[in-house]
């Protein structure tokens, strides 16, 4: 029986570079499948029963909406990085090259190589990265507001911008029902260890040991934050006596007026649960 795949593009991501590659990108494919269906930026709503294969040529953003149909249907998911982050790819040990991954996909295609990763799931929302709430998430928002710079520079310039205004407060984490009651800055739940384009946040998070690895900033000055940040390149965050980490399969954060956001995508504040759902993704390659 043939291959029936579809490919999603998302032209407006990284400042265009979807839209360029498209066309390549979609005749790679077609050496790899029986049947290519082509899908605007609105997919994968409304897709056709029996795809074999959802293929995304975009962002954090665009796979973030894909994994919601893949991981209803089990359909498995090609990931073609074409994005500002990228930090599902990067997670996944996917090349960031988007022409690499596309030869990747077709291989994994022409030989049915799938594999399963975990996926976080909360209020019927499910998220492949990280979930974060407080300071991060508040960058985040900005970032996103933000039109310049470009990449990761964004970040930058977001973090600088939410120091003057952002206090520690307090939270109450409850992981797999034991409960910590915390004044914190930052709590960030990990099933992948990247967000931001490339900060190693969760640095040891594996999508596939069904845990979630929890990083919180407890209460830390401007001082103390404008030290923390520089290593969360790299990990080295996790040095600093106002860090501190836990792993669970479940986690509830409870916090007072915190932006809450998923896989880079903000998402209503309020007490939270979170749960890693093991192998609730396939992944071709």
């Amino acid at each position: 029986m043939g291959i029936r795949a579809a490919l999603a593009v998302h032209p407006d991501t990284g400042r265009g570079a979807a839209a360029r590659i498209a066309g390549t990108v979609a005749a790679r494919l077609r050496a790899g499948v029986d049947r290519l269906e082509l899908l605007g930026a609105a997919a994968p709503d409304g897709l056709p029963d029996g795809l074999d294969a959802l293929v995304v040529l975009g962002g954090d953003g665009a796979v973030h909406h894909a994994v919601q149909y893949c991981a209803a249907t089990g359909t498995p998911l090609g990931i073609i990085p074409a994005g500002t982050g990228n930090d599902l790819a990067r997670g996944l040990g996917i090349p960031l090259d988007p022409l690499r991954a596309t030869d990747a996909v077709v291989t994994a295609l022409r030989e049915r190589r799938h594999r399963a990763v975990d996926l976080g799931h909360l209020d019927g929302t499910w998220f492949a990265t990280v979930l974060c709430t407080g300071f991060d998430a508040a960058v985040n928002a900005r970032a996103a507001r933000l039109r310049w710079p470009a990449g990761p520079r964004r970040y930058d310039v977001a973090v600088l911008a939410e120091l003057a205004a952002f206090r520690a407060r307090p939270v109450t984490l409850t992981t797999d029902g034991e409960r910590h009651h915390l004044d914190a800055t930052l709590v960030a739940v990990g099933n992948t260890p990247y967000y931001g384009a490339g900060m190693r946040i969760c640095p040891h998070a594996d999508p596939g040991d069904g845990l979630f690895d929890i990083t919180v900033v407890g209460h830390a000055t401007r001082a103390d934050l404008l030290r923390i940040m520089p290593g969360l390149r790299h990990g080295r965050h996790l040095r600093h006596p106002a860090v501190r980490t836990l792993r669970a399969r479940e986690v509830r954060i409870e916090a007072t007026s915190w932006p809450l956001c998923a896989d880079g995508e903000m998402l209503p504040g309020g007490p939270v649960t979170a749960r890693c759902a093991r192998g609730a993704l396939t992944i071709l390659g």
